[in-house]
């Protein structure tokens, strides 16, 4: 029998794939017990005690470097929190308890349960703030999309390179207030768009998909958060992203700073939000475009999680079926 070596590079994807999909089955399954009752804190807080309890149990020695808040803002998975029992590689952790928080306390498409770990060291630390993004699917020539160009410019260059006309791109944008200059540039040149309400992790991740979806590109300001956990996703699969911290106060300014930000206007590429071997696991909440929500049959839980790991480019989803109801803690 040949041994299986397994070098350290390596040692997240061969030794705790599976660990991270049992964390976020965990809290998607604590969050969907409260789909539909109005209450987002209730099921914002379901999903991180269910997530952090998870985490605490992994044989890593991690660091939450993208979280629920900073350390004065969040009891839980606050940015610097350690997590795990400390005996085994050092890793970066990236969560998203609950994405999505309304669209589950309204029991709407897109709400899920999201978390990224990598090597120390090789995910974005970063304040709790807005990132301004842009990003698109695989199978482009680099730099084809810039943040600093103009959006009609970008829309263009992406119908160009489909040899299509402007008015066959979608574009997913947020349906925020804060984008009505944007939402009508692009509807000047004809573009289409998707607009959604939240759920920004998944809106990314659907370029990636564009058979399924779509949507050929991500335009607009979201989570910085968000931002870092679907950048893990987008590496896998081969799309193109970059990002911008907005940081628009000195106390803004000064908080990234002591997270070793120095230039607070620097532009990001994809492998500078998240570089290293990356692995992202999502389980759906409620029914989505990317994923099934939970689903109670009686003494079973039904769960639906995706998994990438930018290594390898391996993309997993895993259906289950789960009878043995009390690892759930649901009371």
């Amino acid at each position: 029998m040949v041994e299986l070596v397994v070098s350290e590079d390596k040692i997240i994807e061969r030794i705790l794939t599976m660990e991270l999909v049992r964390v976020t089955e965990r809290a998607a399954v604590a969050s969907a017990k409260l789909r539909g009752r109005g209450d987002e804190k209730a099921a914002d807080q379901a999903a991180v005690d269910a997530m952090r309890r998870e985490l605490n149990r992994l044989p890593i020695d991690g660091e939450v470097v993208i979280g629920e808040g900073e350390r004065d803002e969040a009891p839980m998975l606050f940015i610097g929190e350690k997590v795990g029992t400390k005996k085994g590689p050092k890793v970066d952790i990236a969560v998203d308890p609950l994405e999505g928080t309304t669209l589950c306390a309204k029991d709407m498409p897109g709400s899920i349960a999201v978390m990224a770990m990598a090597q120390a060291g090789t995910l974005l630390y970063a304040p709790d703030v807005y990132m301004d993004k842009i990003a698109i699917g695989p199978g482009y020539a680099k730099g084809i999309v810039d943040l600093d160009a103009s959006p009609e410019d970008n829309i263009m260059a992406m119908a160009k390179a489909k040899m299509v006309p402007p008015g066959e791109i979608t574009a997913l944008v947020m349906d925020r207030p804060r984008h009505a200059d944007l939402i009508a540039r692009l509807r000047k040149i004809g573009c289409g768009i998707r607009l959604i309400t939240d759920g920004d992790v998944v809106g990314v991740i659907q370029c990636a998909e564009y058979e399924k979806t779509g949507i050929d590109i991500y335009l607009g300001i979201g989570g910085a958060p968000e931002g870092v956990l679907a950048a893990g996703a987008l590496r896998c699969v081969g799309g193109q992203m970059q990002g911008r911290l907005i940081l628009d106060t000195p106390e803004k300014v000064a908080r990234a700073g002591k997270m070793g930000v120095k230039d607070p206007k620097k532009k990001y590429d994809l492998t500078e939000l998240a570089s290293g071997d990356t692995v992202v696991a999502a389980t759906g909440v409620t029914d989505g475009a990317l994923l099934k929500g939970v689903k109670f049959r009686g003494q079973i839980i039904e769960t639906e999680t995706i998994i990438y790991r930018s290594l390898t480019g391996t993309v997993r989803r895993i259906q289950a079926e789960h009878r043995e109801l009390e690892k759930f803690h649901l009371g």
